[in-house]
């Protein structure tokens, strides 16, 4: 089987989506794919590419009309796909139905492949706030329902059996065990500090500023215990300052709530090493989600470590190493976490074995089954 494996736009090493694509793509080869990468690129002089791996396949030049272009002109990519026989293209959404990516969809199936979408939240209507934001939200309204029907599937972490009319192939995000390290050793010295880990480009469903007003509440008694929050990764937007940075301002809490900014490789590794316990998202109800498996509760899994989050995750919600926050607006209650991680005496190897059939060749290999499902029926 030949895969182009499509995006919208291009990498950052620091963020979690472009590595997770690269492991989805690798998966893919595992199952026996010939696969290729198809992205958009912007060079250090501002072009603006169309790339499959390597290779160049449209180079719109630099300016406005560029980016118009990369909006509407897909031709490359079907002859792309048309030239190399390609009998499957995967698309990953970037929330953007509309009548040239309809269009796009069409010619594809024409070529013969196969074509699935990933959607990788579901729902996201409630993500869109500005008005910039929520224009683009109803372009997409508008076409996303027909533009499923002519989908041979839609890739949903979610249990949803049809999202917009189109038939799901429901996996969980995975793991790349080669890329995640284990922690080192069994634990640190907790007797008088705990150190607690979140690794996002946070937005407000992260909930990480529930983590900020827990903190705020438990230090207001004075204790002598000290709990470190430490934030890897950016804050994403105004909304998600606002609600983190003057509650860390008023209550003094610099000491305690350590913003990195965005980490990747032996720095990313060494905080993992210095902290205790990870804490993963804590708003998606939010959002409208209660249901979600997310890829952040898997990597700090595949690390050994145990971790908090507040939605429905059937792969972990009985696992002895996870804290259940409630899905509300309460402050999270830090001497109840505390308890919890003290009372822990699974290994961070047990944990990573917990999880090793979440691997994403064992995930990517459901897609490539369902397809030859299709396939055989055809």
């Amino acid at each position: 089987m030949k895969a182009l494996f499509l995006i919208f736009h291009g990498f950052d090493k620091a963020n979690g989506i472009s590595k997770k694509i690269h492991y989805q793509v690798k998966a893919l080869k595992e199952c026996g794919v010939d696969v290729r990468l198809c992205y958009y690129d912007i060079t250090s002089n501002g072009d603006r590419r169309w790339m499959v791996d390597d290779e160049v396949i449209a180079d719109f030049g630099t300016g406005t009309t560029a980016k118009l272009w990369k909006r509407v002109y897909y031709s490359p990519i079907i002859e792309y796909a048309c030239r190399e026989n390609i009998d499957l293209v995967y698309i990953r959404s970037h929330h953007n139905a509309n009548p040239f990516t309809l269009k796009l969809v069409k010619r594809l199936k024409r070529t013969g492949a196969k074509v699935v979408m990933e959607i990788p939240t579901y729902p996201y209507d409630q993500e869109y706030a500005s008005s910039a934001m929520k224009l683009n939200l109803f372009i997409d309204q508008c076409f996303r329902r027909q533009l499923s029907k002519h989908l041979d599937g839609i890739v949903t972490f979610s249990n949803a059996e049809t999202i917009f009319g189109g038939k799901t192939i429901r996996i969980s995000n995975g793991i790349d065990f080669d890329a995640i390290p284990m922690r080192r050793h069994n634990g640190n010295d907790t007797t008088k500090e705990l150190h607690l880990i979140g690794v996002a480009e946070v937005h407000y469903w992260h909930g990480f500023d529930r983590m900020v007003n827990g903190l705020a509440d438990y230090y207001r008694t004075n204790p002598e215990y000290k709990v470190y929050f430490h934030i890897i990764g950016p804050l994403s937007g105004e909304r998600e300052r606002e609600e983190i940075l003057p509650v860390i301002r008023d209550n003094h809490l610099e000491p305690y709530v350590i913003l990195h900014g965005p980490l990747h490789g032996d720095e990313l590794d060494a905080q993992f090493e210095r902290a205790d316990f990870a804490i993963g998202s804590l708003g998606r109800h939010r959002s409208g989600i209660t249901y979600i498996k997310t890829l952040k509760n898997r990597e700090y899994a595949a690390r050994g470590f145990a971790f908090a989050y507040s939605e429905t995750d059937e792969d972990f919600d009985s696992m002895p190493y996870v804290w259940k926050v409630p899905a509300d607006e309460s402050p999270v209650d830090i001497p109840k976490l505390m308890e919890f991680q003290r009372s822990l005496k699974i290994t961070p190897a047990e944990i990573r074995e917990s999880v090793r059939p979440l691997s994403w060749k064992a995930q990517m290999q459901k897609v490539v089954g369902e397809i030859e499902k299709i396939n055989n029926a055809t």
